[in-house]
């Protein structure tokens, strides 16, 4: 198993998107800094939507705009299609985006009017486009684990899915389980037939949530099948607002507790996650999922 993981922080887009109300640009930009002052060092910022779909998304330009230049971050930002990517490249402030492909016609027409073969050519098309404009881009496969409209997901499909997308080289694959469905036998096969088939050249990375209350358990199995980044949310906010029930990525905090007391280094401080989640919970006006904003770290022994 790994002994090192890089964490990608997923709260100012991923968390924030399903929040009934919309944070201020400044909120989500002091949330970005605390993931920053935390450790993290790579942080997914926005995503390029239309505005009526996500209206928590609706500042993603002046989000970049304000972005902190500090060294050794890596900025990303989402994007469905051509259009998005030309929005994110017009910023000029992220280091890459993330092309998001479902693995489900139905989830895909709902999600961003494609199925899955038209969004597999779009993804094809922004992965040469992006190149084009310098900019980094990586791959993720939406529903990849199970579908809320069509159930499971055939693995060989999303294998297949994987494979035709390796062909066109993104810097990075995920696998996002993106209901919270998945159990950890599954996600230790479909990463381990992803790795064989498409060989070591491009790195792997998972997306999980907690809805059901396995996302750390299959974030320990993606450990075990050469997955070298996990997403995660500060305080464990957030969901997919295309899919029912969808809530709860794993929260920064918790995941990176449960990596250091297993000796895995991610170079986040575990401290910096607590007091970010309970600001993001003040700023939210309620608690956030997340337990050790809660429970806190390890109890140091009381003294004798």
């Amino acid at each position: 198993m790994r002994d090192e993981v890089t964490l990608l922080e997923v709260s100012p887009r991923d968390g924030l998107q399903n929040e009934p109300g919309v944070m201020t640009t400044a909120d989500k930009l002091e949330l970005i800094g605390d993931a920053i002052a935390a450790g993290a060092r790579r942080i997914e910022v926005t995503s390029f939507v239309h505005p009526k779909k996500v209206p928590q998304m609706a500042d993603a330009e002046a989000v970049c705009a304000g972005l902190p230049d500090t060294a050794g971050i890596r900025y990303t930002g989402l994007v469905l299609n051509r259009r998005g990517l030309d929005r994110a490249l017009a910023t000029g402030r992220l280091h890459e985006v993330g092309m998001v492909v479902p693995a489900s016609d139905t989830f895909g027409i709902r999600n961003q009017a494609m199925d899955v073969e038209a969004a597999l050519a779009a993804a094809e098309d922004v992965i040469a486009a992006a190149r084009d404009g310098g900019i980094g881009v990586q791959v993720t496969l939406a529903v990849a684990f199970g579908c809320p409209f069509e159930g499971e997901v055939p693995a060989d499909r999303v294998l297949a899915m994987a494979t035709r997308l390796a062909a066109v080289a993104p810097d990075e694959i995920c696998l996002a389980d993106t209901v919270g469905v998945a159990v950890p036998s599954q996600v230790l096969h479909l990463f381990t037939s992803i790795r064989k088939a498409i060989g070591p050249g491009i790195p792997l990375r998972a997306h999980f949530h907690n809805t059901r209350n396995t996302g750390f358990a299959n974030a320990f199995a993606a450990l075990q099948a050469d997955v070298s980044v996990l997403d995660a949310s500060i305080g464990g906010i957030g969901g997919c607002p295309f899919a029912p029930k969808a809530t709860g990525n794993i929260a920064s905090e918790d995941l990176i507790y449960m990596l250091e007391r297993m000796g895995v280094r991610t170079g986040v401080s575990l401290d910096g996650l607590i007091e970010a989640a309970e600001r993001l919970g003040s700023r939210l006006g309620r608690p956030v999922p997340g337990l050790l904003a809660k429970a806190g770290g390890f109890p140091a022994p009381e003294a004798a």
